[in-house]
């Protein structure tokens, strides 16, 4: 490994620039204007005869034009491209549909693969919709996210043929690196992460995140998506990984982040059950605006509106594990709204 690059990759305000990792493995910092994680990591890894660009940033104009810097940076402009999409969420996927060449693929884990198609999204976030009514989400907040949420306005083209999945077990060859691919559901349905054993190197996509805790939210076809995501946590802590790649931010070592992870959510699991305990009845959007936030707001009432749904995700996640764990239970009441009481 290039010491001097890892050490600035652990650097918590690293360099905003591009940084060759290992021979042929690049890490492209791509902006993300507007948002609250600031920036994405692509890594780039170049093959004598296809290179691969694992994730994008958002489909905005400053993620491409930092997108095609790095490229050039890292010499791959003309280089034939295949991407790979760690999850499905738009800062990782937003240009996957203009950077991929000619007769290249844009792989994605199987469990994340059904939001490739145009029809199936669509029809997926009238589920979801839906769910975040039922559970008190105010009609007139939820129109309005609808149109500045940016995992609705910010995503590739879909439908295309280029698309691939990934099943856990799998593996690619570029240049001198085989990669692994690890499924890791929680953060989506098909969340995979990539161990590259000879080099001990791990991409831990958002799965886990050094400075930032992953969110994790509910999903239609993912039950218990918390418990997923733990699962998944303590597999990962498995793998003897030297060098830890996330997809947003600096780096550090893995096995006591994992810890830290896992704590983190069973004292949000506790918090989520005592705010039940305390006022039987509540949906979740009242269970979120009673939990304790990392934002700068003085109140629930001072969210931005796009926080408060992740928020209201959040929470919805954690009382579906409570409710799988047997200590909440989740009833609808008269006019069909959801309502959460402790055993």
């Amino acid at each position: 490994m290039r010491a001097d690059a890892v050490q600035q990759l652990r650097d918590v305000h690293g360099p905003d620039r591009v940084l060759e990792l290992l021979p042929g493995l690049f890490r492209l910092p791509i902006p993300l204007p507007r948002n609250p994680l600031r920036e994405l990591n692509a890594y780039l890894i170049r093959g004598r005869e296809r290179s691969l660009l694992i994730d994008t940033g958002f489909r905005e104009p400053a993620c491409r034009q930092a997108l095609q810097a790095g490229l050039r940076a890292a010499g791959a402009e003309h280089d034939p491209l295949d991407v790979l999409l760690t999850h499905i969420h738009t800062d990782h996927t937003g240009l996957a549909s203009e950077v991929v060449r000619p007769g290249g693929a844009i792989y994605i884990g199987r469990g994340d693969y059904p939001f490739t198609s145009r029809a199936w999204e669509e029809e997926y976030w009238g589920r979801i919709d839906q769910r975040f009514l039922q559970e008190g989400f105010p009609p007139e907040e939820l129109r309005i996210t609808t149109g500045t949420n940016p995992a609705r306005t910010l995503g590739p083209d879909l439908d295309l043929p280029n698309y691939q999945p990934l099943e856990d077990g799998d593996r690619l060859t570029v240049g001198e690196y085989t990669l692994e691919v690890i499924a890791a559901p929680g953060h989506t349905p098909g969340q995979i992460c990539l161990w590259m054993a000879n080099q001990q190197v791990l991409f831990t996509a958002d799965h886990v995140l050094f400075d930032i805790t992953p969110n994790i939210t509910m999903w239609p076809n993912l039950p218990n998506a918390l418990g997923r995501y733990l699962e998944s946590l303590t597999r990962i802590g498995t793998y003897p990984a030297r060098l830890a790649l996330p997809g947003h931010r600096h780096t550090a070592d893995l096995a006591p982040r994992i810890q830290a992870l896992l704590a983190h959510h069973r004292r949000r699991a506790a918090e989520t059950l005592a705010i039940v305990r305390r006022e039987g009845g509540l949906n979740a959007y009242q269970v979120a605006s009673r939990m304790t936030w990392d934002i700068r707001a003085d109140s629930w009432a001072d969210f931005p509106l796009n926080q408060k749904w992740f928020a209201t995700g959040e929470a919805l996640a954690h009382l579906e594990y409570l409710a799988e764990e047997g200590a909440v239970v989740r009833a609808l009441d008269q006019e069909g709204m959801a309502r959460y009481t402790a055993q």
